[in-house]
């Protein structure tokens, strides 16, 4: 026998701790849509280190799969990728599990792509090159925020009827098409009965990060909200504007 093998002792001692080790726990898995190979790797350790499984698509396709199978926490999604485009996949996710939160990690950082992306459902949007503390805060943020437990799956107010689970709308009984930020934003009104909401508030809390190139973004949501749900949008009853202020909802 040679110094460097375990003795008898030194197996069992070693078996005692394997079957005594506790496993690790995880956070819930991060689905990574990346084709570049070199990002992979730096978004797995980024997450990893934050206890969370990580997996990883290196296309489109791949990515829809590991959706369906993977039931992820949160999704970090590339734009730019073979098979299907971030685009698309962001639309179809919010289509088949609208709570998951999508964040979009782009080189792109045009304003109408941002625009864009949020209206079809994405909850944040991080540029290239990134921060890790940044891009993980807002992963755990935008986790956090799904996860608060509703006051109520339907709301009523007015004329209307909003089933969030199902994202239908109902006016004096008349269906009412309504995006999926727009539920958003209105379910973030109703956690927030007779408050008044700054517009950055707003921006924070229901697009998802704190720096927008306009305010008028939320005032244009607003608008629409308004049309599709006050009996008179010229005169809102619910949706009030607080001038030098901001917004407050009210039943």
């Amino acid at each position: 026998m040679t110094g460097t093998e375990p003795t008898g002792v030194d197996r069992q001692t070693n078996l005692d701790r394997q079957m005594n080790a506790v496993p690790e726990v995880t956070l819930g898995t991060v689905l990574v849509i990346e084709d570049d190979p070199r990002m992979q790797k730096v978004l797995r350790r980024i997450f990893a280190e934050e206890h969370y499984n990580v997996a990883i698509a290196g296309d489109g396709q791949t990515g829809l799969d590991l959706f369906r199978t993977e039931h992820p926490a949160a999704v970090v999604l590339d734009l730019i990728l073979p098979r299907i485009s971030g685009r698309e996949l962001c639309q179809t996710f919010k289509n088949l599990s609208a709570e998951t939160p999508i964040i979009v990690l782009s080189a792109i950082s045009e304003v109408v792509d941002k625009v864009l992306l949020l209206e079809l459902g994405a909850d944040d949007y991080v540029t290239k090159p990134f921060s890790p503390r940044e891009l993980t805060a807002r992963v755990q943020a935008a986790i956090r925020r799904q996860r608060k437990p509703p006051v109520s799956n339907t709301f009523r107010f007015g004329e209307c009827e909003i089933d969030f689970r199902s994202m239908t709308a109902r006016r004096a009984g008349t269906p009412v098409v309504l995006t999926a930020h727009e539920f958003k934003l209105l379910k973030f009104f109703t956690q927030n009965v007779d408050r008044v909401l700054t517009r950055e508030v707003l921006l924070n809390e229901v697009w998802g990060y704190n720096a927008y190139p306009t305010t008028r973004t939320v005032d244009n949501q607003i608008l629409k909200l308004r049309q599709k749900l006050e009996a008179d949008s010229a005169n809102p009853q619910h949706l009030l504007t607080i001038y030098g202020a901001g917004y407050k909802f009210v039943l």
